[in-house]
């Protein structure tokens, strides 16, 4: 490292001392002070008043004035406005950078890669580069709208917050790739166990002079790059007045981008739950009809119901699980109760909520507590259920109400899984299941499904260049914690 660096690890925090470069800054660790690259740090949030505000110390103790401590130091303008600017730069900066690398993978890889069809099926292609060409169309037509709102003479001046706020729709289509990242880092580790596809993904590096990375490594950018927008975009707003005309959009910018990452997130905790669905599913004895994963993809609750019958009144203690579309019933064996025998499914799409009043109904001719009635509009066809307890079933109640705000959400945000994972989704949790043991549901099993994957980072990118799509904070499902209470009795 060069005599007037300024070395720093992650978690360090740097003091400023000179701005005015957008690539290369002058700061202060304790007593070490240096040049270090403006792209490795972010701006602290707490940051608000600008420089000119704080007197500095002198050696001797005394304050000294700030604009002479700025013209000492070779802090120049750094206001709030010089602050701006260097976001905006960087913005525009790593977008041009972005471009590039994305052009690189796409006629440095991927077209190398389909002169040699002796090597790769369009479908491992699919699989390894994913949706990455469309990205890189999009973000071709996004680093344009930027270049045209940045204001050359007075780049502080620039409004660019509409454009994100202009393709906040586009970069959805991070999602696809997000989610198959996974499966792309399971392909090329299995390909490059091979020398031959060693050597032919370098030579494509190479004949293209990209740098001394190795593909996985280049995959992962597209993951980074969605969720480094949100950081960029909270250090704009942060150095942009409330009285500047582009303050409202980037203030809008900012909760449109974090959207974009949670619907990212919340899409890919769905596509891993249709694996636990079809293992789930597996694992119920006397299955009847279609996949569940043919109409649903979430589990909203679970719990045990009486289900009261007609004509005759019968009441049947049951296991139900409501899906989104579908409510599934179960009924226990009797000696081994960590089995489960499927027994019938209701559609949830034309069902009416009816809460029942404790004493006799009517319809039923029966005396209920805690039930509830599910009533068909169309067939008006009566389901009538009992929980065991007030609380239960205002859970119940709650659950049917979320199961149909997930239905209008899917239909607004345009989620669906595609034919083939609900397919390969049914075929590995086949695959489990072909022992001919008894299937049991387990904690331990449940426990194991329920683990977060994550993709391997190169360990030759620089941490600080590394975002990862954070896990948005749920609580515990009830489904998973009903599940567990089935786990099979030890002596």
């Amino acid at each position: 490292m060069d005599d007037q660096e300024l070395g720093f690890k992650a978690g360090d925090v740097i003091e400023v001392m000179d701005a005015t470069n957008k690539e290369w800054w002058w700061g202060r660790i304790m007593d070490s002070e240096g040049w270090f690259p403006a792209s490795f740090v972010r701006l602290r949030v707490n940051q608000d008043e600008p420089m000119e505000d704080y007197p500095l110390k002198l050696e001797d103790g005394r304050e000294d004035d700030s604009r002479n401590a700025a013209h000492r130091y070779g802090i120049g303008h750094t206001t709030k406005d010089q602050m701006r600017t260097n976001v905006i730069n960087e913005i525009l900066s790593t977008e041009r950078d972005y471009i590039k690398h994305l052009k690189d993978i796409c006629e440095g890889y991927i077209k190398q890669c389909r002169k040699r069809a002796d090597m790769f099926t369009e479908e491992q292609l699919k699989t390894i580069f994913g949706n990455i060409e469309d990205i890189y169309k999009c973000q071709k037509k996004f680093v344009k709208a930027l270049e045209k709102k940045f204001n050359k003479d007075y780049p502080h001046l620039s409004e660019i917050g509409s454009c994100f706020l202009e393709y906040q729709n586009e970069f959805q289509i991070y999602s696809e790739y997000c989610n198959n990242h996974p499966n792309a880092c399971v392909e090329l580790s299995r390909l490059t166990k091979v020398s031959k596809y060693v050597y032919f993904f370098e030579a494509c590096r190479l004949l293209q002079k990209m740098i001394d990375i190795s593909l996985d490594g280049f995959l992962l950018t597209p993951v980074q790059k969605i969720c480094k927008y949100p950081l960029q975009l909270a250090e704009l707003l942060k150095y942009t007045n409330p009285q500047h005309r582009d303050f409202k959009d980037v203030e809008a910018a900012l909760n449109a981008m974090k959207n974009v990452a949670r619907l990212i997130n919340e899409r890919k905790r769905r596509l891993e739950n249709i694996d636990k669905i079809a293992q789930w599913q597996s694992s119920i004895e006397d299955w009847e009809g279609e996949d569940v994963l043919v109409k649903s993809s979430e589990l909203i609750y679970s719990g045990e119901l009486t289900k009261i019958s007609q004509p005759q009144a019968k009441s049947h203690q049951r296991m139900f699980f409501l899906f989104d579309h579908q409510l599934v019933c179960c009924k226990k064996d009797l000696l081994r109760r960590d089995i489960l025998y499927y027994k019938s499914r209701i559609s949830m799409d034309n069902m009416e909520i009816l809460d029942v009043e404790d004493g006799k109904d009517k319809d039923f001719n029966v005396t209920v507590k805690n039930a509830f009635k599910l009533h068909c509009k169309d067939t008006e066809e009566v389901h009538l259920f009992c929980a065991k307890k007030p609380e239960q079933k205002q859970r119940w109640l709650k659950a049917f109400e979320n199961e149909r705000k997930q239905v209008q959400l899917d239909q607004e945000t345009g989620f669906s899984i595609t034919e083939v994972q609900k397919k390969q989704a049914m075929l590995n949790a086949n695959k489990q299941n072909q022992s001919g043991k008894p299937k049991v549901v387990t904690r331990t099993y449940y426990d194991f499904l329920m683990r977060q994957k994550h993709p391997t980072l190169p360990t030759n990118l620089p941490q600080q260049q590394v975002f990862m799509l954070a896990e948005p904070k749920r609580k515990p499902s009830n489904f998973w914690q009903n599940i567990s209470r089935l786990a099979p009795f030890r002596k």
